[in-house]
């Protein structure tokens, strides 16, 4: 299990609760199969200008209940295309955290925060700890049980799977 999957230091771009798989990813991108096309359109509704901001290894941060809504497995794939190395949350929808985890992006539960646009943040997923390095808080997160780490390190469900044989 590499580092890089255990500690992920990046920027944080803040949301709020209840945004759902179809402000994530509209709808009416959910047909490609082009997956830079997805990443063009992440979170276009809620914040147009993301896609353009956001750069590989940012963090994404919400309040309760990201992901809900439908069950679209496109919703984390436009967030990890777009180069988001890890979504932070106070509560996931339980098929969006799934899915996340099965496609490769880490999830990590923090509960209520104070986490401001653009702080430096560092999580650590085998730690549970999230930690604001511009405001200087720490925020106890739910450890992720070590299969799960695993899983990501190998780039997701089917990865992982293959690499131990489990896998076509």
């Amino acid at each position: 299990m590499g580092s890089a999957v255990n500690r992920i230091q990046g920027r944080a771009h803040v949301y709020g609760d209840n945004i759902d798989t179809d402000r994530i990813i509209p709808g009416k991108y959910t047909k490609t199969l082009n997956l830079d096309d997805l990443a063009a359109h992440v979170l276009e509704d809620l914040d147009p200008a993301f896609s353009k901001t956001v750069q590989p290894g940012d963090i994404l941060v919400a309040g309760e209940n990201f992901g809900c809504g439908s069950s679209r497995e496109q919703a984390p794939v436009a967030i990890k295309m777009a180069g988001v190395a890890v979504v932070v949350a106070s509560y996931f929808a339980r098929i969006f955290y799934r899915n996340a985890i099965n496609i490769g992006l880490p999830v990590v539960e923090i509960g209520p925060h104070s986490i401001q646009p653009g702080n430096r943040l560092e999580v650590d997923l085998t730690g549970g700890m999230v930690r604001d390095l511009t405001a200087g808080h720490e925020y106890r997160a739910t450890k992720m049980p070590y299969v799960m780490v695993e899983i990501l390190a190998a780039g997701g469900l089917a990865p992982y799977l293959r690499q131990h044989g489990n896998y076509p």
